[in-house]
C-alpha cells in the first residue's frame, strides 16, 4: 500500500487464512492513501470488529477527502474517543476551512494535549484570527517549541514584529525552526539587516535558515551578498543553486546571473533554461537564442521555452523554424511543445501553419490534452475562423475556465455578441467559475450586440456575485458600450463614479469615450476626453486626428488648425494604416502610401473598375441622389 501496489495488497489481503483488526486497519488506511475513499469506507463497514485505531483512521481518512458530514457521523457514532479522536476531528475541520467549527470541536474535549492546542492556534493564525489565536495560547497549561513557534510566525507575518521578537526572547528552548521563524519574521518587514544579524547568532543552522536569507537578500537586491553567503553554504545542491536563481531572475538580476554561471559551476540544463526565459522576459532575444545553441545538452523543456519566447518577442517565423528543428534533430515534442506553437500561430497572418499543426496534434494523439484544445480553440478564434473554433471546443471532453473564455471572447472579437453571450450562459450551468477575462469578453459582446441594459447588469454580477473588482478593460468596455449607442452624459456619469470609487481613469477609458464623440460629433465631451489621453500619451497620433476631425466637422477650422500646429511641433506623424489578406495559402501585406507590392499595378487596375462600377450601380439605382464618390487610390 505504502508503495501503490493497490492490486497486490488487494490480492494478499483476500488469500489470508486469518485476519485481525491490524490486518483490516492497514488495508483501509491504504486505500485512503491511495485516494480509494469509497474502497476503504465499504471495507470499514465490513469489519467484523473495530478499535479506536480504526475509527481514527476513518475519521482522518474521510476529513483529508473532504467528507466533513461522514466524518462526523463517525465520530458521533463511535462508543469510546481517545485524545487522538478528538484531534483528528478539530484537524479535519481546520483542513476543510471551517476553523470555528474546530474551535467549538475543540472546546468540548474533555481532555486536550499540547498536539490539540497547538491544532487549534495554528489554525486561528492562519485563518488571520489573531486575538483569538493569541487568547488560545495565553490559556496553555503547557506549551512545547511548536506553540511559541507558531505564535512568533503568525505575529511576524502580520507585521507584528516586536510582539513577535518579546515571545522569542521570553522561549525556555529553542529549536532551529523558531530562530528561521523569527528571522524570516524580519525578512518579510524588510528588516533584513536584523535578520542578518540574527542568523549568524544562531546556534545550529539548517538548509532553510540559509536558503531564506539568501532568498531575503536576493528581494533586497543585495545580489553580491547572496552570492556571497551561497559561496559559504556547507551544503551546496543543484536544486538549491536552481532556486536561488529563479529567485534572482524573478528580481531581474539576469545579467548579474548568467556573469556568474559563466565563472561558477553550479548550472544545469534547467538554469540555463530559466536564464534563456529571464532573457526574453527583458525582450533580449539575441541573448536568449545565443545561450540556446551553446548548451551542449538540451531537454524538451529548453526547446519549448525558447520556441514560446521567440513568440513572445515577435519572432513568429524564428520561432516556427525552431519548431521545425526540434522535430528534425531534437527531442520529441510534447503537449508543451504544441501549445506553444498553437499560440505562434494565432498572430500569424495566414491559417495554414495552424491547420497543419493541428494535424500533427491529432496524428501525435495530443488532442485529448486540454491545454494543447484550449491553444487550438484560441487560435482559430484570433485568426477568425469561428466555425472550427466552436468545432474543436465542441468535441473536447472536458472544459476549464480557459476553454469557455477562449470561445466567449472570440465571438466577441468577431462581433457575434449573441453567440458569446449564449456561451456564457452554458458556462454558467457548469463548475466553472468565471474570472476577470470571462467579464471581459461578456460586456464586449454587450457592446457588439447593443445589449446596454444586460451590459451595465452583467458589470454588477461580476462586482456583487462574483466579487470581481473590475480592472481598466472593464471599465472600458461599459465606456464603449454607453457611447457607441451615444449615451455620451450616461457615460460621462460613469466615470465620474469611477472617481469617487478612488479608481483613476486610465487613458484608454478615455479613448473609448472619444471614439463615442467622433461617431456623434459631441465636440465639448471629446474635446474633454482627447485632452485627457494626451495628458498620458502625447506623442497618440490617432487622438490628434480625431480631435481635428471633430473640429472640422462642428465648423471650428480654428481649433482644427490649433490641433495640426500642437501635432507638428510635437514631431508626431499619422502612423501609415495597415491591412493584409490571405490569398493561395499566401499573406500579403499592404502598407498606406506604399506602392512595392509586385501587384501594385493590377491591384489598381482592378480598383478603377470596381470605382467605375460603383458609379455606374449608383446612377441606375437612384439618378438624382449621386453624388461623385471618391476612392482613394493610395495602394492602401
Amino acid at each position: 500500500m505504502r508503495n501503490g501496489l493497490v492490486e497486490e495488497a488487494q490480492k494478499l489481503f483476500d488469500k489470508m487464512p486469518q485476519r485481525n483488526t491490524v490486518t483490516w486497519n492497514a488495508m483501509i488506511r491504504g486505500f485512503f492513501i491511495n485516494g480509494r475513499f469509497v474502497e476503504a469506507v465499504g471495507l470499514f463497514d465490513r469489519m467484523p470488529e473495530r478499535d479506536i485505531f480504526s475509527y481514527n483512521t476513518v475519521i482522518d481518512g474521510l476529513m483529508q477527502c473532504g467528507d466533513v458530514d461522514g466524518a462526523r457521523e463517525i465520530f458521533d457514532g463511535m462508543p469510546f474517543r481517545d485524545v487522538i479522536t478528538w484531534n483528528s476531528m478539530v484537524s479535519g475541520y481546520i483542513r476543510n476551512g471551517m476553523i470555528y467549527k474546530a474551535v467549538e470541536v475543540f472546546d468540548e474535549m474533555p481532555l486536550k494535549d499540547v498536539i490539540s492546542w497547538n491544532l487549534v492556534v495554528g489554525g486561528l493564525v492562519n485563518c488571520g484570527d489573531l486575538d483569538l489565536a493569541e487568547e488560545y495560547f495565553r490559556r496553555m497549561s503547557a506549551r512545547d517549541i511548536v506553540s511559541w513557534t507558531i505564535m512568533i510566525s503568525g505575529l511576524a507575518s502580520a507585521g507584528r514584529v516586536v510582539e513577535a521578537c518579546e515571545l522569542f526572547e521570553n522561549m525556555p528552548i529553542r529549536d532551529v525552526q523558531a530562530w528561521n521563524a523569527m528571522m524570516v519574521g524580519y525578512i518579510e518587514n524588510g528588516h533584513i539587516e536584523i535578520a542578518e544579524d540574527l542568523f549568524w547568532k544562531m546556534p545550529e543552522r539548517n538548509f532553510e535558515s540559509w536558503n531564506e536569507l539568501v532568498s531575503g537578500l536576493v528581494r533586497s537586491k543585495r545580489v553580491a551578498d547572496a552570492i556571497k553567503l551561497f559561496m559559504e553554504m556547507p551544503l551546496k545542491c543543484q536544486r538549491m543553486w536552481n532556486s536561488i536563481q529563479l529567485e534572482l531572475i524573478r528580481n531581474g538580476l539576469i545579467k548579474e546571473v548568467h556573469a556568474f554561471m559563466e565563472k561558477f559551476p553550479y548550472s544545469d540544463v534547467v538554469s540555463w533554461t530559466n536564464l534563456i526565459v529571464g532573457y526574453f522576459g527583458l525582450g533580449e532575444v539575441g541573448s536568449a537564442i545565443q545561450i540556446f545553441e551553446l548548451m551542449p545538452t538540451r531537454d524538451a523543456t529548453v526547446w519549448n521555452a525558447t520556441i514560446f519566447g521567440l513568440g513572445g518577442n515577435d519572432q513568429a517565423e524564428e520561432g516556427l523554424k525552431l519548431f521545425m528543428r526540434m522535430k528534425e534533430s531534437g527531442p520529441s515534442v510534447d503537449k508543451a511543445t504544441f501549445t506553444s506553437v498553437l499560440t505562434i500561430c494565432s498572430d500569424l497572418p495566414t491559417l495554414q501553419f495552424g491547420k497543419q499543426t493541428h494535424a500533427e496534434v491529432i496524428k501525435s494523439g495530443f488532442n485529448s490534452f486540454i491545454s494543447v484544445s484550449n491553444a487550438m480553440v484560441t487560435m482559430y478564434a484570433r485568426c477568425g475562423n469561428m466555425p472550427s473554433a466552436l468545432l474543436e471546443f465542441s468535441t473536447m471532453s472536458s472544459h476549464d475556465i480557459i476553454s469557455w473564455n477562449s470561445i466567449i471572447c472570440g465571438f466577441a472579437h468577431h462581433g457575434n455578441g449573441e453567440k458569446a453571450l449564449e456561451m456564457f450562459e452554458r458556462m454558467r450551468l457548469t463548475d466553472a467559475m468565471p474570472n476577470h477575462i470571462t467579464f471581459v469578453g461578456v460586456l464586449s459582446a454587450c457592446s457588439h450586440a447593443g445589449l446596454i441594459d444586460q451590459g451595465k447588469n452583467y458589470f454588477d454580477f461580476m462586482k456583487s456575485k462574483c466579487c470581481l473588482q473590475p480592472t481598466i478593460e472593464h471599465y472600458t468596455c461599459i465606456v464603449d458600450l454607453l457611447g457607441r449607442f451615444g449615451l455620451i452624459d450616461e457615460a460621462m456619469n460613469f466615470l465620474d463614479q469611477m472617481r469617487a470609487d478612488g479608481v483613476e481613469v486610465p487613458a484608454s477609458v478615455w479613448g473609448a469615450l472619444l471614439g463615442a464623440c467622433r461617431i456623434y460629433n459631441n465636440i465639448e465631451v471629446g474635446k474633454i476626453a482627447g485632452e485627457r489621453v494626451l495628458e498620458v500619451e502625447p506623442c497618440n497620433s490617432g487622438v490628434y486626428l480625431i480631435l481635428a476631425e471633430l473640429f472640422l466637422s462642428g465648423g471650428r477650422r480654428e481649433d482644427a488648425e490649433k490641433i495640426w500646429a500642437r501635432m507638428k511641433e510635437k514631431g508626431v506623424k499619422k502612423q501609415p494604416g495597415c491591412s493584409w489578406i490571405e490569398v493561395n495559402n499566401s499573406a500579403h501585406i499592404f502598407l498606406s502610401g506604399d506602392s512595392s507590392h509586385p501587384e501594385f499595378n493590377r491591384i489598381h487596375c482592378v480598383l478603377d473598375l470596381i470605382h467605375m462600377e460603383l458609379e455606374i450601380k449608383i446612377i441606375e439605382s437612384n439618378p438624382a441622389s449621386f453624388q461623385q464618390i471618391q476612392v482613394p487610390l493610395d495602394g492602401h
